[in-house]
């Protein structure tokens, strides 16, 4: 399939199974919404906002590749990257970004939240891809967006991966604040065995 459809093919996919899907799944089992947003003004929530920002910019960059190739050429394509085994490279990046985060996804169950649920306790989860990396699915979004950039490489999409790294660097912390305050010592044991890994 020619990059300029699989990569919105792939955007869709990935809204649909990460988001939409897995938040229907913990819906059906628990009742709850799994999405914790709020319109408040502390840390997390402005984190929130700026990665809705960043995934608007995955859309943006998206579209004009593949429907705009005119506007394209203004996101400062870089040359030199733009060859076959990077954008390979990209690909495959970006297919085992979503496979590792719908595995990570599985593997926490009801446990799963957009953002930081402070009115309902969630389990602490170790096992699976949980014992290589403490953030897994935090590691698959920062190599979705290595894989974008490396398949359409240009200003726009260097910048959704600087922002992305950054992003999840800031949001880890906040999540892993929270866990102490929720799993105490447990948390504090699974912190020395195993690390953040991005």
């Amino acid at each position: 399939m020619p990059l300029k459809y699989f990569l919105p093919v792939y955007f869709l996919a990935y809204v649909l199974v990460v988001f939409i899907w897995r938040a229907y799944v913990v819906w059906k089992r628990t009742g709850m919404n799994p999405i914790v947003f709020r319109n408040s003004d502390n840390a997390h929530d402005f984190i929130v906002r700026v990665f809705k920002f960043l995934f608007t910019l995955v859309a943006i960059d998206i579209v004009l590749y593949s429907f705009f190739p005119f506007a394209y050429r203004y996101t400062d394509p870089i040359q030199f990257l733009q060859n076959r085994w990077t954008i390979m490279l990209g690909v495959v990046l970006l297919l085992l970004s979503l496979v590792w985060t719908v595995v990570a996804q599985a593997q926490m169950g009801s446990s799963w939240r957009v953002g930081i649920d402070q009115e309902h306790r969630t389990s602490l989860i170790e096992r699976g891809v949980f014992r290589i990396s403490r953030n897994p699915i935090f590691l698959g979004v920062i190599v979705a967006l290595l894989g974008l950039f490396l398949a359409v490489p240009n200003a726009l999409s260097l910048l959704t991966f600087v922002l992305g790294v950054t992003l999840t660097g800031i949001q880890v912390r906040l999540e892993e604040e929270h866990l102490s305050k929720e799993h105490g010592e447990r948390y504090a044991v699974y912190r020395r065995k195993v690390g953040r890994r991005f």
